[in-house]
């Protein structure tokens, strides 16, 4: 059993927004694997399929970014899925804009949708999937940069992360994190 969940904030205000790309991947795995999100429990809706052989479960947690951890314990409590079969897709303000890095553990680095989880799992060793979205070139409140809409150079850069971290978390169905983290970094 593995369990994917997108990072992001509900309603179609933040639906194309750089603090979004993790939804953005799970609509991606959605569509290839033929999952619907129609279910909702724990502040998150969420679809099961069987792919490859494995139950797998998507995750969209609609508590807002901030909350993220609010719809994923009692999630991962309530179907039992160890953390170990766990994969958060974020967003990552220090990467840059459509590079993607894995880890299987480590801080926050100022992420609240992290800081969330990290608080409601009680640990901060799960494995977690980053897309870049860099830090803003112009002054602009953080807030203000995560919640507004990629430009149009940096669409083809994220269409194309998104796709390759569909990819890794293809990858994760079959093959350990480490490897998965080693072919993909």
């Amino acid at each position: 059993m593995k369990c994917f969940v997108g990072l992001g904030n509900p309603g179609k205000k933040y639906e194309h927004t750089r603090h979004n790309v993790g939804f953005m991947v799970m609509d991606e795995l959605a569509k290839r694997w033929n999952i619907s999100f129609n279910q909702e429990k724990f502040k998150g809706i969420y679809g099961t399929g069987i792919v490859n052989g494995e139950k797998v479960f998507l995750i969209k947690p609609i508590t807002y970014m901030n909350l993220s951890g609010e719809c994923v314990r009692p999630f991962l409590d309530y179907f039992q899925i160890a953390l170990e079969d766990l994969a958060v897709v974020y967003d990552d303000l220090d990467l840059p804009t459509g590079r993607i890095r894995l880890r299987q553990k480590g801080s926050a680095g100022g992420h609240n949708g992290i800081k969330s989880l990290i608080q409601h799992v009680g640990t901060k060793k799960f494995n977690r999937l980053r897309i870049g979205i860099s830090r803003p070139t112009k002054p602009i409140p953080i807030p203000d940069y995560v919640l507004g809409s990629f430009s149009k150079e940096e669409t083809p850069e994220i269409e194309a992360a998104i796709m390759q971290a569909a990819d890794a978390c293809e990858s994760f169905l079959t093959n350990p994190f480490l490897e998965v983290m080693n072919k993909y970094n």
